[in-house]
């Protein structure tokens, strides 16, 4: 006797090999369309004027001031005074050092930032891409156990318009057909759901999806500690560069003097120098210092936290990745051990030895094993990719 739906499947317990586009590129095409990605290029010419800024040759622009005065208005005898000034502020000991060397750990702050923003981007997609690949396999089965449910509800109508099967059996048979079609619908939404959070991320969805080679060591440097290190770094030029910086920056001018005194006079020529230096504000002063204190303290409380978090997030990814490997590995023995009885209680429905409910029970047993399996096909997938996510590694 034919039966079309055991062909059918069959071929659905067969494996077959996952090929994909790489993650790398989605994570770039993710990075792409990241809104931050922007605003980083942007405060790199910031961190790149800041650094030209403390190259200079003074801490600020130099002013120029023009001013004339003369007795036209009042006794008119020809007074005339005419006056230049440029003045120029001046670093302070030790804040020119202080200034740069800040500029430098802001740039690097800014490049680790980067560098932890790609992994943080990273941890997206890859969650996105397992949960596309996860709705795609149960998608699959859905349409795979549709067709083979139609195929022996097919089977059974023509048993039954025989005389060999009961009415009851037929109901049965269509029943099976109706649940396995709504869990294809549900599938297809499902499907579309995870479409959409990857194509929100990436713009574009892959053709197939492969897994990520295995990683157990720890990346150089982890981008999260290197941001968290440099965000220390930085703090502590800026508390150095405040410290050089307990007044306003002294000012040199340099005056051209060009005046007389009535219009029987030549005119006179004079040249002066002044220099203005600010004294020091004692509330500015500890306002500032203990802004920039505060801020060294927290970026040190956050790398330590950090790194303590880091540690646990990697023992517990490894620790996710052995259980995902031992039920695969359970999962595999059950989905065989469910198709040999689906097998056998296919043959024994066919020679009249047993009734369509058993067959309806082994084939739900087999369906439910095999789904299980391939859960746990993708639940291993993304173990190891959260294990690489834990230990900084990029894609």
């Amino acid at each position: 006797m034919k039966h079309g739906y055991k062909l059918i499947f069959l071929a659905l317990l067969a494996t077959s090999p996952v090929r994909a586009d790489t993650l790398s590129a989605a994570l770039a095409a993710a990075w792409a369309r990241h809104p931050q990605a922007a605003a980083l290029g942007a405060r790199e010419g910031e961190a790149q004027a800041r650094a030209e800024l403390a190259g200079g040759l003074t801490p600020g622009p130099a002013t120029v001031s023009l001013g004339h005065l003369n007795d036209a208005i009042a006794s008119n005898r020809g007074r005339q005074e005419w006056e230049v000034e440029m003045s120029a502020p001046l670093w302070l000991p030790g804040q020119q050092a202080a200034r740069r060397s800040e500029a430098a750990s802001a740039q690097e702050a800014l490049n680790a930032q980067r560098a932890a923003l790609t992994l943080e981007l990273a941890g997206e997609v890859r969650a996105a891409w397992w949960a596309l690949a996860d709705a795609r396999q149960a998608r699959d089965l859905a349409a795979r156990r549709t067709a083979t449910a139609q195929a022996l509800e097919a089977d059974v109508l023509r048993r039954y318009q025989a005389g060999e099967l009961a009415r009851v059996d037929a109901n049965l048979a269509r029943n099976e057909h109706l649940a396995a079609e709504a869990e294809r619908v549900e599938g297809e939404t499902a499907l579309a759901q995870a479409e959409q959070a990857l194509r929100a991320l990436t713009g574009n969805l892959p053709t197939t999806l492969e897994a990520e080679v295995a990683a157990t060591e720890p990346a150089p440097e982890h981008p999260g500690l290197t941001a968290n290190a440099a965000a220390i770094q930085a703090a502590r030029a800026r508390l150095n560069a405040t410290r050089h910086s307990r007044r306003d920056a002294p000012e040199l001018a340099v005056r051209v003097l060009r005046e007389r005194g009535n219009f029987n006079d030549p005119f006179a020529n004079a040249v002066g120098v002044k220099l203005s230096i600010p004294f020091s504000s004692g509330p500015r002063v500890r306002m500032e210092d203990a802004a920039a204190r505060a801020e060294l303290d927290q970026a040190e409380a956050e790398h330590a936290q950090a790194g303590r978090r880091l540690a646990l997030a990697a023992d517990q990814a490894r620790r996710e990745l052995d259980a995902a490997r031992q039920l695969l590995e359970t999962g595999g023995l059950r989905r065989e051990l469910t198709a040999d009885t689906l097998r056998l209680a296919e043959k024994a429905f066919a020679l009249g030895e047993t009734d369509l409910t058993a067959l309806l029970r082994a084939r739900a047993a087999a369906f439910e094993a095999e789904a299980l399996y391939h859960r746990r096909q993708v639940a291993l997938t993304a173990a190891q990719s959260r294990l690489k996510q834990a230990l900084g590694v990029l894609p």
